[in-house]
């Protein structure tokens, strides 16, 4: 289908079921479930629509990865049970307790023995 003009090219998907929708948008951005992020700034976006098949987005453009820093997803994954835990058993303020978990990774034993050391 190379050297087809659009035209042509979007006349050949009907009469293969499909159906092709272009997006303007004026980014996109992928969240990974790893904490990192891709962005595209200025894409080209299809929705490309067939018979009985998901729904496909075709995304153009230069992608930026973005990381999202590991500790404010480590803090993210710190619960209010295990700050309070932690500030009862080693006897601090909640700030000290979230601190110790997020540097012990939300190891609540690791923390607490930590704070109690010293």
């Amino acid at each position: 289908m190379m050297g087809m003009n659009p035209k042509d090219l979007k006349k050949a998907m009907k009469r293969l079921g499909m159906e092709i929708e272009e997006v303007k948008a004026e980014s996109v951005t992928i969240n990974g479930t790893d904490g990192s992020k891709l962005i595209v700034e200025d894409p080209q976006v299809m929705i490309i629509k067939a018979k009985n098949q998901p729904t496909m987005l075709y995304i153009i453009g230069e992608p930026k990865k973005v990381e999202q820093p590991k500790e404010s997803k480590q803090e993210d994954q710190i619960n209010e049970e295990d700050i309070n835990l932690v500030m009862e058993q080693a006897n601090v303020d909640r700030e000290t307790a979230k601190k110790a978990l997020i540097e012990s990774k939300g190891d609540i034993a690791e923390a607490i023995l930590k704070l109690k050391g010293s």
